[in-house]
């Protein structure tokens, strides 16, 4: 792999954050059990009525934190966030920033992921600039109030063949569910409540490391 291939290179497990299925744990403290448990990105998400100071302060936080570990951050959604505290990257969603914009904002070094509901929707985002595409939900989501269809692992893996971009998988993806996904030939994949809602995340982290470590290692030539 080049060194730009590698700039932009997404990583393959990713861990969201989130304080509203859950609230035993804060952002920050979700994002260093998960840079503990050998996650690869946190992405900090936040639906909340929150302030832009107040993502300000909480990316920042979790930028330095995870800092001193071989985790990056993601920010979901604001792309000017993501500038501030200089994250790894931002992910765009459908009402976000279009990715031209965010691109001339952030720059060339910046990871910018893009989100896809469907075969149709990911040839059209692919198209666009991104650089990864988070597609789903594979089995549904209980993450969010108005959630796109059910995708299926058929779906996934008819956008993974459409695409040259990684995919990383989301929805309702668990340890044990990583090893069919995988065999889709997804780059990777997303977990939320698998971790965040468990009494030990950094111990849920391990677990889908563990598994998606495994997949990796049947599914290679």
């Amino acid at each position: 792999m080049t060194d730009a291939r590698a700039q932009h290179d997404p990583g393959r497990l990713h861990v969201l954050t989130d304080v509203h299925i859950q609230d035993r744990f804060g952002h920050l403290e979700l994002a260093q059990k998960a840079a503990a448990g050998g996650a690869d990105v946190v992405q900090y998400r936040d639906k909340g009525p929150l302030t832009t100071r107040e993502l300000l302060t909480m990316a920042s936080a979790i930028r330095e934190a995870l800092d001193a570990t071989a985790c990056r951050l993601i920010v979901d959604d604001r792309a000017d966030v993501a500038l501030t505290v200089g994250a790894a990257g931002v992910h765009l969603g459908h009402d976000d920033l279009p990715v031209a914009t965010a691109r001339r904002m952030l720059g060339a070094g910046v990871i910018i992921g893009g989100t896809a509901n469907s075969l149709e929707e990911a040839r059209a985002v692919a198209a666009t600039g991104v650089d990864y595409l988070g597609v789903g939900p594979v089995y549904g989501t209980r993450t969010k109030a108005n959630p796109a269809p059910v995708m299926g692992l058929e779906t996934l893996a008819a956008i993974v063949q459409a695409v040259t971009l990684p995919v990383i998988a989301i929805g309702s993806i668990t340890a044990a569910r990583i090893g069919e996904v995988m065999a889709t030939g997804a780059y990777g994949v997303a977990v939320v409540s698998a971790v965040v809602k468990d009494d030990d995340p950094a111990a849920a982290t391990a677990r889908c490391r563990e598994a998606l470590d495994d997949a990796l290692a049947r599914n290679r030539p």
